[in-house]
């Protein structure tokens, strides 16, 4: 049985971090669930969520999702949970060795990619990343840049 793609498709993504892409370089992914109160998760799915500069790092043998904006329910009363508090990643045990086996390299980091709704669960797609440096940064502009002239030319014979 092949395995199958982690990448959520345009009809539930909730989420997308577009500038991880630009700053990093992404060495793998994981599908991670979330631990959301029932406000959290009427946001989510209301697509008020902003994962610009959010993070994963482990405390205690858990891994944590730190500074992932969730705006506050605006029908909910006092319920309404504190947008940018640290929620819980939900990931098997296999896979927290391998992740907390991979930040322990200088400059990696562990960044949400995506968030979408998966069978009516919020899922997180995180990414074991390296930053990139400047220059690496418009190298891969100007390589964009190229490859679109070159589709532009081919386009036309």
């Amino acid at each position: 049985m092949a395995k199958k793609s982690h990448e959520p498709t345009a009809s539930n993504l909730v989420a997308q971090n577009k500038k991880a892409r630009h700053d990093y370089s992404v060495l793998s992914t994981y599908e991670a669930g979330l631990v959301l109160t029932g406000t959290e998760i009427k946001s989510v799915r209301a697509h008020r969520v902003n994962l610009k500069d959010g993070y994963a790092q482990f405390h205690n043998g858990e891994l944590w999702l730190m500074n992932v904006h969730i705006s506050e329910y605006d029908n909910g009363t006092y319920h309404n949970q504190d947008p940018l508090r640290n929620r819980k990643l939900l990931l098997h045990k296999k896979e927290l060795k391998r992740i907390s086996g991979e930040l322990t390299n200088k400059g990696i980091t562990c960044i949400p990619l995506k968030m979408y709704l998966k069978h009516g669960f919020a899922k997180v797609l995180l990414g074991i990343a390296q930053g990139k440096h400047e220059y690496d940064k418009r190298e891969a502009i100007k390589r964009r840049e190229q490859d679109r002239q070159i589709e532009r030319v081919m386009k036309h014979y």
